[in-house]
């Protein structure tokens, strides 16, 4: 038997005393990736079957789980899990940090398992034990997919755990051995004359006349550096040539020319093909117009490849061994690589503080300000008038349906290219404006294609606003301040909140 589940799991495996778990795990895991209850026993109590030390026990082995799926690394619980109660705050552990959960079942005979258990000598409880063990197992089997176990593997003799082979697999949104170079490129909304023309800028070529597909024959681009498109999303709704958009996208995709991540507009839009009650608005009447004018033979294909299509996009990607993220509307770094309903829902709708605005439109947390992770997150959703940089930031959807521009950024070399829309194709529900009092962004001449640096001029930029805002989490704990033309700087921890001023004071002497 194949035992499949993904690279970020915590894994649980399940069975009574002396079915073999942890030979099991030795055989299939890293000596760093088991938390065993008996070890643990052991390290509060130097009695590895000191029942008295099980309550500390497992204290220490939740802890040492959270710490290691907080990190990102597969957990092993090595314990009988035979229990509901026990394995609650297991499934607690997984939902907190968005890692599947897999339970491995070793449902072997209750004799067998008495039979090992007498040949351990440390082992010296009587077989009531493992029988109570094993009634509760058996009533564990039928309700583990129910407490939110993902994957259930269960193993019934000695021959099918020997003849087991575990395969971790990467998480669909782990694309770090892909490091471009990328072009991504900010919310479309059905603006395809200026996504052709912004891929031509870019350098990207036709390589196919034609693609056939039920939404009709449309071209196919590709680079001939072999740079890769991204799309951030939100390709449908508003603007005037919606299926072409979706026909030039889903045609890069599957050409492996373009990545693509889903946008709120889509995911609506695939809603209502899929039969669900969703409202008409915010140009979703316009993708749906164009849907109704296809010819009624190619309606229903046309309308299963578009399903197809959207169904199948990741909500974000981690790209360049963890150097960049992409998504819609944004990814916190404790998300970012990981997988749940929440995080696919921030990736796609990004966070609102629940009040709603004078427009009658969420207010947005802005996440970036606090954001403080290693790789650059790229993401639109909120148009702006400008890119710019905020802590390692960047929205790039700059209102090309409202009369903006289409904007893309060019990996690694964090080089903006864009071009004006043609005109204005929807009126947004809020006006955009240059931000810091500067000129509305429809009022602004927009008569020939830009590239630049990406920070505002004149005014103080997001980042510049925020570079004097003290976020405690940046002085708490022991520092080191790397210089450029001295050694570094250690500051201790019991230094760490009063040592700001007094750094800069010696940097600049």
């Amino acid at each position: 038997m194949k035992i499949t589940f993904p690279e970020l799991s915590l894994v649980v495996l399940i069975g009574a005393s002396g079915s073999g778990k942890s030979t099991f795990a030795r055989q299939h895991f890293l000596p760093t990736e088991i938390i065993s209850s008996d070890y643990c026993r052991g390290l509060v109590s130097d009695d590895e079957n000191n029942q008295a030390a099980t309550a500390d026990a497992f204290e220490v082995l939740h802890l040492i789980a959270a710490k290691r799926l907080g990190a990102g690394k597969l957990t092993v619980i090595d314990a009988t899990n035979v229990q509901p109660e026990s394995r609650k705050p297991l499934l607690e552990l997984a939902r907190k940090y968005h890692c599947f959960l897999v339970a491995i079942v070793l449902d072997l005979p209750e004799k067998l398992c008495g039979d090992r258990n007498q040949q351990r000598p440390d082992r010296n409880f009587g077989n009531h034990v493992i029988r109570r063990h094993v009634q509760n197992l058996k009533r564990s089997l039928k309700s583990l997919d129910r407490e939110g176990f993902r994957y259930v593997y269960v193993l019934r003799s000695p021959e099918e755990i020997d003849a087991v082979e575990v395969e971790r697999q990467p998480l669909w949104n782990n694309r770090k051995g892909d490091s471009g170079p990328f072009d991504i490129i900010g919310d479309v909304h059905g603006c395809c004359d200026e996504l052709e023309q912004l891929l031509q800028q870019l350098g990207y070529q036709i390589i196919e006349k034609s693609s056939e597909s039920d939404l009709g024959n449309f071209p196919t681009y590709a680079h001939p550096e072999g740079r890769k498109a991204v799309f951030l999303g939100d390709l449908v709704d508003r603007g005037p040539r919606i299926l072409d958009t979706l026909k030039l996208v889903r045609n890069m995709v599957l050409a492996e020319t373009a990545l693509c991540v889903p946008g709120n507009h889509d995911i609506k839009l695939l809603r209502k093909l899929n039969g669900k009650n969703v409202k008409i608005n915010h140009g979703l009447e316009q993708t749906l117009a164009e849907i109704a004018a296809l010819p009624d033979e190619l309606r229903e294909s046309a309308v299963r490849e578009i399903r197809q299509f959207l169904d199948s996009l990741i909500g974000h990607y981690v790209l360049d061994g963890g150097k960049l993220v992409v998504a819609h509307a944004g990814m916190k770094a404790e998300f970012q690589g990981r997988a749940s309903g929440r995080i696919r829902d921030f990736a796609l709708y990004g966070e609102t503080t629940g009040e709603i605005d004078e427009f009658g439109l969420p207010v947005r947390y802005n996440w970036a300000a606090e954001y403080r992770g290693q790789a650059a997150v790229v993401y639109g959703h909120t148009p702006v008038p400008e890119t710019e940089w905020l802590n390692n930031t960047v929205d790039i959807d700059t209102g090309c349906v409202f009369g903006g521009k289409l904007t893309a950024l060019r990996y690694p070399e964090r080089e903006f290219v864009s071009v004006p829309a043609a005109r204005i194709y929807c009126e947004p529900a809020k006006p955009i404006a240059f931000q810091y009092g500067q000129t509305p962004l429809n009022n602004r001449d927009m008569n020939s294609p830009v590239i630049n640096s990406g920070l505002a001029t004149g005014n103080l930029t997001a980042q510049q606003q925020f570079d004097d805002v003290l976020d405690i989490s940046d002085v708490l704990g022991k520092r080191i301040i790397s210089t450029r033309l001295q050694r570094n700087i250690t500051i201790k921890e019991e230094n760490a909140i009063g040592s700001p001023e007094l750094t800069v004071i010696f940097l600049s002497n």
